[in-house]
């Protein structure tokens, strides 16, 4: 490549005279490039961000990993010695155990919910949290204590609460818990006798997650096994990493230094259909959204082809001139290269401003009753930002490539014949 195809390629771009409209189909060419790229960054923004923000969600009150034990009562006795042996695994930073059953929950009137119970440590009882529930109460907090003194109380779901009526200090604040787990049959009547506790509200919690806001009571530990039947085992131990994305791997440790009856369930394997749903949307839009850019790649070939048509007397020309098949065809790919160039830098830069600037504003409002976000969430990644930018560019690249082919394959005394 030398000077005079650089400025052969550049008086084509921006032709004059009675070719001037040639330069406005270039535009053209470029705007589509802009828009195809552009819509390609803010749609993997979008789909980066509504997995994140659904990803932090989950893990609200889910764990990195659990450690759960295989058998008929699905419960670990002698959790203590478990919680030690698993909290000297490499990579592990917290183990704390909890208990999860369900119950039906009615608060004083007729009608009752289905409700998941999870206990859990009280707040300030652990070195450090394994999830972040507790940082989420919005009315009171999760020390569970009552006014007699004891560890009676229940927090609340927002929208459970709601539904329930059941607000602390407020009239008809208790809750009565039906359950069938560990429940006795009476000897006399042969019928089941489910197990039936009352707890106090204390407190409310809100997290954005449906499923925990709509289902979830959390209450201490000694009042869940009590609840449950399960004297002193538990459902299950969770455990939290220092680094969130490495914790399949610290989990496979973890059950391999446990041994049976000892398994782990990491947080993606426990969402694993979610996530790859998730996965496979962001895959189906990118692919839907390079077809701008292939619709796009076919204004490059259409614009160079022209420009090939109107320049044919000067091709001829320089052909007769000496100049190489190689030097005329470079002339035309630096034509494409800079249009593809041109448009996917662009592209870039405003796919990732309007991404950004959607985001920080929230300038696309939801109903957080409906969606349980109020805004709608982008969140722009380096990688993927790039990878965009270069299908774009790849896609102008390779547009070029029939034209200028079809450039330099012109013979000289046929071009100029009819001048």
């Amino acid at each position: 490549m030398n000077r005079l195809e650089l400025e052969i390629a550049w008086r084509y771009l921006r032709a004059r005279g009675r070719t001037r409209w040639l330069s406005f189909i270039s535009l053209i060419a470029i705007g589509g490039i802009v828009v195809g790229v552009s819509a390609l960054i803010l749609i993997i923004g979008v789909m980066n961000g509504l997995q994140f923000d659904l990803r932090e969600k989950i893990l609200v009150g889910s764990p990195d990993f659990r450690v759960l034990a295989f058998g008929d009562d699905l419960k670990i006795n002698g959790w203590r010695a478990v919680q030690e042996k698993a909290s000297r695994v490499e990579g592990v930073v917290a183990v704390a155990p909890f208990v999860l059953t369900q119950a039906l929950v009615k608060a004083g009137s007729d009608y009752g919910d289905v409700a998941q119970v999870a206990g859990i440590e009280p707040a300030g009882s652990a070195r450090r949290d394994v999830t972040t529930i507790r940082q989420h109460a919005t009315i009171g907090d999760f020390s569970f204590v009552t006014a007699d003194g004891q560890r009676r109380g229940a927090v609340v779901g927002k929208l459970l609460a709601e539904r329930l009526g059941a607000y602390p200090g407020r009239a008809g604040a208790k809750l009565t818990f039906i359950g069938i787990s560990g429940m006795r049959v009476d000897p006399v009547m042969g019928t089941p006798i489910p197990r039936i506790a009352e707890f106090e509200v204390t407190g409310t919690f809100e997290t954005g997650m449906y499923e925990y806001d709509n289902s979830y009571v959390y209450v201490d530990l000694a009042a869940a096994q009590e609840f449950a039947g399960l004297d002193s085992a538990v459902t299950g131990l969770e455990v939290a990493t220092a680094d969130r994305w490495s914790a399949p791997a610290v989990a496979e440790r973890t059950a391999a230094a446990l041994g049976f009856p000892y398994h782990t369930v990491d947080w993606q394997e426990q969402n694993s259909s979610l996530f790859r749903a998730l996965k496979l949307e962001k895959m189906g839009m990118g692919v839907i959204l390079l077809l701008i850019i292939v619709v796009a790649a076919f204004n490059i070939v259409s614009t160079l082809t022209m420009v090939v048509r109107d320049k044919t007397r000067e091709i001829g020309i320089l052909k007769a001139m000496g100049a190489t098949e190689a030097s005329i065809r470079r002339i035309f790919l630096i034509q494409g290269t800079v249009i593809g160039c041109a448009g996917t830098l662009a592209g870039t830069v405003l796919g990732a401003s309007l991404g950004l600037l959607v985001d920080r504003y929230r300038l696309i409002a939801l109903d957080p009753t409906v969606y349980f976000i109020d805004h709608l969430p982008v969140r722009l990644e380096l990688g993927d930002t790039l990878l965009m930018a270069l299908l774009g560019f790849a896609v102008a690249a390779l547009a070029t490539l029939y034209p200028a082919r079809q450039a330099s394959r012109l013979y000289p005394i046929e071009a100029i014949r009819d001048e």
